[in-house]
This record gives C-alpha cells, structure tokens and sequence, in this order.
C-alpha cells in the first residue's frame, strides 16, 4: 500500500507554528511505514510541484489530509493546491475526464467520471471547537451538523475524482485540551483500525 500525507498547516508567527499538525502528520508517516507502506509526504506550506503531486495521488492507496481547521475551513493554501493539482490531474484526466454525465445514459449523475476509483481518503484535523458542539442539535453554530458535513467542502474534491472518503478524525478544543498526548495516542488507535 502507498500513503499519501498532505499537511497543510500555514504558520502564523507567534500564534500557531505547526507543531501539532506535524506531530499528527509524524505518528501517520511512522504508523504506516512501520506497516511496511511506502509514505510520500508534502507540506504544502514549504512549496509542492502540481505534476508531482498528481503522481503522489495517482499512485496512493490512501491520501490523508492533515489540517487545522481556520475559519471553518483548511488554510487557503490548501485550495491553492487543491485548484492546481485537481485542475492538472483534469488537464490530463487521469484523476477524471468529465463529470460523469452523459447523454447516452441520463441516469448516469453528476459526480460519477472519477478515474480515481479503489482509493481512499481521509480528513485529520485539529480544531479549536470541541467536539461537543457537531452532531448536537442544542449547537448555536452548527445545529446538528456532524464534523463530516462541515468537512463536505473538502471532501468532495476526493468523491468526485472517485475517491471512497472515510470518516475524518479530529483532535478538538487544541486550545484548553490538557490531554493533548492521549490524543495523538487515539488518533494511532484510528490509524490502527482502519480497513485499507
């Protein structure tokens, strides 16, 4: 199997330097390789090729996107490189050659073209809200709303090349949360348990 990890964490001096995203991206990249899985990694921050990274999905099993969730949302960076890679992946169609549709089978629906079919794609996350406040009808913000539909904007990107998306996994309130190492540990368990 060959991993895929993508850390699109932007620093912001003084504020928020990284460290948690890069150790989630580390106990990936070690939990995998420890497997005996080829892992190719890519900070986005620290520059990327748009043809190299076509070929990393290309030749992934599983992409994992490691993110901070920033104003509801993965730093902006990361649809740069969503807008670069997915647009050169169309450009030569081989993540997909058109939207599925077609006029010789109308039941065939918007978002079934994907080339990408077989693999798998997952959400990691750190988010200042806690996790509380998803799949809570009581929510002022989110009403209800689970961490995966607010995570749709991202996903989608990946269901639509023909990606099988998996559930997200989120380490929450980063900023009060005192057991932040048993939560690294939670996320090797998920990493452990996942089906591939």
């Amino acid at each position: 199997m060959t991993v895929h990890i993508i850390n699109t964490h932007l620093t912001y001096p003084n504020w928020t330097e990284g460290r948690l995203n890069a150790a989630m991206a580390t106990v990936a990249k070690e939990h995998f390789e420890s497997q005996g899985q080829e892992v190719t990694f890519t900070k986005v921050e620290d520059a990327y090729d748009p043809a190299i990274e076509e070929r990393h999905h290309l030749a992934a099993d599983l992409v994992i996107l490691q993110t901070p969730i920033n104003w509801f949302g993965a730093p902006w960076i990361y649809k740069k490189y969503v807008d670069e890679v997915f647009n050169a992946g169309l450009a030569s169609q081989s993540f997909l050659a058109n939207d599925g549709r077609n006029a010789e089978d109308p039941s065939r629906q918007y978002g079934t073209g994907g080339h990408m079919g077989g693999k798998k794609f997952f959400i990691a996350a750190t988010w200042n809200a806690p996790k509380a406040t998803f799949d809570n009808p009581e929510s002022v913000l989110f009403a209800g709303k689970t961490v995966d539909d607010l995570l749709l904007n991202i996903s989608s990107n990946y269901k639509f090349t023909g990606f099988d998306v998996l559930p997200s996994f989120g380490i929450y309130d980063i900023f009060r949360d005192q057991a932040i190492d048993k939560r690294l540990e939670e996320y090797k368990e998920y990493l452990a348990a996942l089906t591939v």
